[in-house]
């Protein structure tokens, strides 16, 4: 495998699981920029490695291995090998893990995990079921899997977020900067300008705001654009009208931003969208009313002591549906 030809990547959400983001995708001469998401990511290495900068060190993830990031954690994202990096992730929204730790672990406070890289092939098993189950529209077995999947996780490398650093001047000046970049998000006042409104100057400015969000005002501007231009491709806004809205020039720049934080050209996402909000619209009727029946039983009481696992299989290169390929038009 060389170069970008053979880069693929399907970004798209399954009717029965809201809010959850699905991914398959393999990546070689991909590069994430620095990036934060409002979910947790889950990504399961099924070949290649990945390498994610999070945490001020370099995380080298291999197949069988899990890649964890918390909800608004700053981390980028490249291939640690030429050949680079397959994976399938999905993306549960804090509250559904904080509901899964409820009911099937002690965990106290707000839940996380706490490495960023596991070593657990049968989580990365799980976590490619999820993505198998949905493609096939099995909702209980996916919903099932996914609980299952998060449980494990939970249970071997979770613990409690850590509270809030206490605020400092420091911090103060980088939240008031925050405020300004999201109100002013299509005309952003320059550096100094911004500095000199908060009495403070430019570099000043820059190691606080980078101490606290773990990135400068730029790149975390840009972040916010791409994730409000994501709600309004969701809401079924045009790209170009999206990335105007939001702040970008045009739509070839919302692309370039777009494709090097999500993963996926704005207009492939989109229609991954279209096409889970006609699905709503009709009678969903999950495969294999038998399996179905056996899964629930089997998985919901078995998480992490290694039950045999289900039909759905870690899919193989042939297997894949075929995706969207990663390209920079909309």
């Amino acid at each position: 495998m060389a170069g970008a030809g053979k880069e693929r990547a399907r970004h798209w959400q399954f009717a029965e699981l809201p809010g959850v983001d699905l991914l398959r995708a393999r990546y070689v001469q991909k590069t994430f920029v620095r990036h934060t998401h409002e979910n947790f990511v889950i990504a399961a290495i099924a070949d290649g490695v990945e390498v994610f900068h999070h945490g001020g060190a370099d995380q080298y993830a291999g197949a069988g291995c899990l890649a964890l990031v918390n909800p608004d954690t700053p981390h980028t994202g490249r291939a640690g090998v030429p050949e680079g990096w397959r994976y399938g992730a999905v993306y549960p929204s804090p509250e559904l893990v904080a509901e899964i730790a409820a009911e099937t672990t002690a965990l106290r406070g707000t839940p996380g995990f706490v490495s960023p890289v596991i070593d657990d092939p049968y989580a990365v098993m799980l976590v490619h079921q999820v993505l198998r189950a949905a493609e096939e529209g099995n909702a209980l077995a996916a919903d099932t899997l996914l609980r299952v999947a998060v449980t494990r996780l939970l249970r071997v490398n979770g613990g409690p977020l850590p509270e809030r650093v206490p605020r400092t001047a420091g911090a103060g000046v980088a939240a008031r900067a925050r405020a300004v970049l999201e109100e002013q998000i299509v005309e952003p006042p320059t550096l100094e300008r911004l500095a000199g409104d908060l009495g403070t100057s430019p570099f000043a400015l820059l190691r606080a705001f980078r101490d606290a969000y773990g990135m400068p005002p730029h790149a975390w501007l840009t972040d916010v654009r791409v994730r409000r231009a994501r709600r309004l491709l969701d809401s079924g806004v045009a790209p170009a009208e999206a990335a105007v809205t939001v702040g970008f020039t045009d739509q070839p720049h919302l692309n370039r931003h777009f494709t090097r934080i999500v993963g996926v050209p704005p207009g492939a996402y989109q229609r991954e969208r279209k096409n889970v909000q006609e699905s709503r619209r009709e009678i969903l009727v999950p495969s294999g009313a038998w399996q179905n029946m056996q899964l629930s039983q089997t998985y919901a009481v078995k998480t992490a002591e290694n039950p045999t696992p289900p039909s759905y299989g870690t899919p193989s290169e042939s297997g894949w549906p075929s995706d969207c390929p990663v390209s920079p038009s909309g």
